[in-house]
């Protein structure tokens, strides 16, 4: 069984311009997470506005899109959404988010 070899954090400092800019976003992983946030900000919004599952079904969608994209992004690209091991980031990612639409999907409609 070949281990694939373990993944390096990348540093910030190479990102940072010569004159002291920095670049925003430095990695397209970092434009992608901010797109996963502003769908989970979505999803929130439509959950404060009474939709809940809707809402639910938003966040859920945006944290398993965040795990493809940590799945087949390089880790020099990844940005934010590489916290851990890649496998580690995919599990998690697509593991909560298919039990939140799970949850959306079992939980009874109560009465008023």
């Amino acid at each position: 069984m070949s281990e694939e070899p373990e993944e390096e954090p990348v540093s910030a400092e190479p990102l940072v311009e010569e004159d002291g800019q920095r670049r925003y976003p430095s990695t397209i992983g970092g434009a992608f997470y901010l797109a996963v946030l502003a769908v989970v900000a979505v999803g929130i919004g439509i959950v404060t506005t009474g939709s809940w599952r809707l809402g639910i079904r938003w966040y859920a969608g945006a944290l398993i899109a965040a795990s493809v994209l940590r799945a087949v992004l390089p880790a020099k690209d990844a940005g934010m959404l590489a916290v851990r091991k890649r496998w580690w980031d995919c599990v998690l990612l697509a593991g909560a988010g298919a039990a939140l639409l799970f949850l959306a999907a079992s939980i009874p409609d109560q009465p008023m």
